[in-house]
């Protein structure tokens, strides 16, 4: 399935603070021009995986397709570098649309902060001393108390990064699944994460609080010292990504599970 019918002529490009990403930038703006965001019907990102997720984030509000150039290192949210005829590859290009997971995290002080995730959400310890976690799903308790640096949980889009670090499983994205998986589990011994339906409602509750305090991150949003926070996926919010043909981001969630 393609994005374009015709290929597209209004481009808004960003780049990474970085002077190769800059350069790059303003020899595309050059051939192409830089339209207003207002009138783009695409945006071209030039940098790494990290600043897709800025993108994405900054650009939420808009129903603008992104294409993501990359210039950073691992790069599995980006296309290579473009050698020749921007437009006519764009029409070519298949859309990933991802939702984000929406995080409202309440903090000792009895403020509730709000933030979304492309990528993932996890807990972890602010001291030495192990987090205590209560894992509540769907109103109902599945774990008691849970001992361990943190827990992730991660959208498919996001199942290789963090939560693939952690021995989490890889999700395929059109699963409608979302992994749960904890970091240095102590107790429960046996317990190794979860697998549970994108429409889940997910509640942690940090026991021992003033003991034990934890932090929650959402992609880049760190909030200190919550004491309960609640996840959902926001299925109202889209944001689509841009791949070239045969190198779609499901495709290569599907060959992560085979690399060596």
């Amino acid at each position: 399935m393609r994005f374009f019918d015709n290929p597209p002529t209004k481009f808004h490009f960003l780049s990474m603070d970085k002077p190769e990403a800059i350069q790059y930038k303003n020899d595309l703006v050059k051939q192409y021009g830089n339209a207003s965001i207002d009138q783009a019907e695409v945006i071209i990102c030039i940098g790494g995986d990290g600043f897709v997720l800025e993108t994405l984030h900054t650009y939420i509000n808009y129903q603008i397709p992104i294409y993501c150039i990359n210039f950073g290192s691992v790069g599995f949210l980006t296309n290579p570098k473009i050698k020749k005829d921007l437009p006519s590859l764009l029409q070519k290009t298949q859309p990933t649309c991802l939702h984000p997971l929406a995080m409202s995290a309440k903090t000792v002080d009895g403020k509730t902060h709000t933030a979304l995730a492309f990528n993932d959400i996890f807990l972890y310890r602010q001291t030495r001393q192990a987090a205590k976690i209560k894992v509540i799903i769907n109103h109902k308790i599945r774990l008691s108390e849970l001992i361990c640096d943190g827990i992730i949980l991660s959208t498919p889009a996001g199942s290789t990064a963090y939560n693939l670090s952690a021995h989490g499983p890889i999700v395929p994205l059109n699963s409608d699944l979302l992994p749960l998986t904890p970091i240095c589990p102590f107790r429960p011994r046996r317990w190794r994460g979860a697998l549970l339906p994108s429409t889940t409602l997910f509640q942690f509750l940090t026991l021992e609080e003033n003991k034990r305090p934890i932090a929650a991150v959402a992609d880049f949003t760190e909030i200190r010292d919550v004491v309960e926070i609640t996840v959902k996926e926001n299925k109202s919010i889209k944001s689509c990504l841009l791949f070239n043909p045969n190198q779609s981001l499901s495709e290569r969630i599907i060959s992560e599970q085979f690399s060596e």
